[in-house]
């Protein structure tokens, strides 16, 4: 099962971003505060692509070989800002369609996120002693906050 978990938090991440979207597509309607909050999710993705190498993205929470610890840009202040981003995209398409179902479903994606964001801690922390320091100077995913 080890083995897999990486795998099947991957899997749940982009199914359940998948039942987000078509659900609210299906039953939706529009959302100037989900428009705004799906923007900002699209913003910070796009800072965080901006200051890493595609070679050192992975979806997989496994740390590929030759990565390299990015600091700069949003990662100066937090540590999971492709996470971030994914929240607040799916929390944006929840407001199109607020209900049980939706907010269950975002509920369950941000535990997935939470999920791979610990996985990855550990992996980095037994790979790169000064991830500790920066663990410490940063947040998980909403600056000076969280």
């Amino acid at each position: 099962m080890r083995r897999y978990y990486p795998k099947l938090l991957v899997t749940l991440q982009f199914g359940l971003i998948l039942f987000i979207t078509l659900y609210t597509l299906l039953c939706g309607s529009f959302s100037l505060l989900g428009t705004l909050v799906f923007s900002v999710g699209a913003v910070i993705g796009m800072w965080a692509i901006r200051h890493n190498r595609p070679d050192n993205f992975n979806i997989v929470p496994e740390l590929k070989e030759g990565c390299c610890l990015v600091t700069t840009g949003i990662y100066r202040y937090i540590r999971h800002p492709m996470y971030t981003s994914v929240m607040l995209m799916a929390l944006g398409v929840l407001l199109f369609k607020p209900d049980l179902t939706n907010t269950l479903m975002w509920g369950a994606l941000v535990t997935v996120l939470y999920l791979k964001a610990n996985r990855e801690e550990n992996l980095w922390i037994t790979h790169d002693p000064t991830y500790i320091t920066y663990k410490k100077q940063t947040k998980y995913f909403i600056p000076y906050i969280l």
